[in-house]
């Protein structure tokens, strides 16, 4: 039986194991294998995984507010429905040609121009308000 030991940028691990092993595989911080097929030479490998993080602030309560009243007035809803910053869009009952306008109607009040990339990932009034911050950030130097 032999015993190696491999350290790496955020973990160490032992191994164990005999000539006979033919395959072992770890999952952990990074996807590794170990391979003897019986031999003598052990081969290791590590896939490094992408990450993605995103870090956001919630919008201010007035750009909230300020998107629910829009998003009311675009969708004809009545003064006493419930908008509230979770609510999405289809729930609300928007088509996509509804969101398009809606989308239109927060450039026209905000003063500000969205990208259809950006427009297309909404679905929700606290994700517009977001964004509407977003956008007024980096206008403003």
């Amino acid at each position: 039986m032999a015993t190696n030991t491999f350290n790496g940028a955020s973990s160490s691990f032992r191994l164990q194991f005999n000539q006979r092993l033919a395959f072992n595989s770890i999952d952990g911080p990074r996807s590794s294998s170990i391979s003897s097929y019986g031999r003598r030479n052990v081969s290791f490998s590590a896939k490094s995984r992408s990450v993605r993080l995103r870090v956001s602030c919630a919008a201010k309560q007035e750009t909230v507010e300020k998107v629910c009243k829009i998003v009311k007035n675009q969708l004809a809803l009545p003064d006493d429905s419930k908008v509230t910053g979770d609510s999405t869009f289809a729930a609300l009952g928007a088509d996509s040609l509804d969101t398009v306008e809606i989308v239109m109607g927060l450039e026209e009040e905000f003063g500000i121009s969205v990208e259809e990339d950006s427009a297309q990932s909404i679905s929700t009034v606290q994700e517009a308000a977001d964004l509407i911050e977003d956008i007024i950030s980096k206008q403003c130097p």
